[in-house]
């Protein structure tokens, strides 16, 4: 019997990574672009694939998200919505993007209401100065918190607001990445 090597792991021991390594390349390549629409992330890491583990995975997503460029941020901004925008749709990427937006919202006393009307506000002068809509990994954060990411933001120039926004969207990959995972699990 051969012995086992640090790459390999047991089968089933990870439903969620089987799942994903059992899809077909297309039906992979259309899972992934719901974590980020940037089709050169999406097809490097589809031509990775299978994953040994969750970790490779994760990796790999993170080090092809790094060099995004503006052209993709254009495109993969195309599929976020706005922060407070009410998300339609039943599909997975719509419920994710609830799920993320979810504690924004989730305050409704009156100071929390303010912020988010504040917040709106300063996501108008953002689209305004940038020409996009302020993305940010939203999961877990309050409106207050955003508030401060989104002002502090205004600030930046150009290319360091680019560069966060990538830095941004591989956040939010990575996140969705793990969701990817656990479905149906």
């Amino acid at each position: 019997m051969p012995e086992s090597t640090s790459t390999e792991r047991e089968p089933g021991a990870d439903p969620g990574l089987d799942r994903l390594n059992a899809l077909s390349e297309k039906e992979l390549r259309v899972r992934l672009s719901h974590c980020l629409n940037v089709e050169r992330w999406v097809r490097a890491l589809a031509s990775e694939a299978p994953f040994v583990d969750r970790t490779a995975l994760l990796e790999a997503a993170d080090r092809h998200a790094r060099s995004i460029t503006a052209d993709e941020v254009a495109t993969a901004l195309a599929r976020h919505p706005r922060i407070g925008e009410r998300v339609e749709g039943r599909d997975g990427e719509s419920a994710w993007s609830r799920g993320e937006q979810s504690t924004f919202a989730a305050d409704t006393d009156d100071a929390s209401l303010r912020v988010q009307r504040i917040f709106a506000l300063a996501q108008q002068e953002y689209e305004a100065r940038f020409g996009r809509i302020y993305l940010v990994c939203a999961s877990g954060r309050s409106s207050r918190e955003l508030l401060i990411d989104l002002v502090d933001r205004l600030f930046h120039d150009p290319d360091t607001e680019l560069r966060v926004v990538g830095d941004e969207l591989r956040r939010i990959a990575g996140l969705r990445l793990v969701k990817l995972l656990e479905e149906n699990a």
